[in-house]
């Protein structure tokens, strides 16, 4: 094993934590506490919070696409020495990733929009978009951790 293979491992890790771990919060926590707020103070914070985040999610995604083929080519020779687990949680997270571009692209972006203008209705609706995204991709979040966390044990 290479000398940058236990760096890639763990910064691999890290971004899957911070990414995941952010949708965790924000779905789980976050969302039924926001409930309690009235539009005109809810759509402002979860506008700050996702400011803050998606920043961090486009460092997590590059840092995952980076690693990952790193790890991929340098430590195991390539996609064909490489168990099904590999592959799986490789598509799992290109789905994501695509997800999330298509999110921040649009509903996001409306969604900015709306409560720059104010427009609750609006922001309602984008935010709705929003938090079913962020359900799918936390399930296939955590589906995608399980596999790399049990898949290496596949014979």
């Amino acid at each position: 094993m290479l000398i940058a293979s236990p760096i890639a491992n763990a910064l691999h890790l890290l971004a899957a934590i911070v990414w995941v771990g952010g949708m965790f919060f924000a779905y789980l926590a976050a969302r039924p506490a926001a409930t309690a707020l009235a539009p005109a103070e809810r759509f402002p914070l979860w506008a700050r919070l996702f400011a803050r985040f998606f920043p961090w999610v486009w460092l997590a995604i590059a840092l995952l696409l980076a690693t990952g083929f790193w790890m991929i080519f340098a430590d195991f020779g390539g996609f064909a020495a490489v168990g099904v687990h590999v592959h799986l949680m490789l598509g799992l997270g290109i789905v994501m990733m695509l997800l999330y571009g298509h999110m921040f692209f649009a509903p996001y972006r409306r969604f900015r929009a709306a409560v720059g203008a104010a427009d609750w209705v609006a922001a309602g609706t984008q935010l709705g978009q929003i938090r079913r995204i962020f359900a799918i991709n936390l399930a296939l979040g955590l589906i995608t951790a399980g596999l790399g966390n049990t898949g290496w044990h596949w014979a």
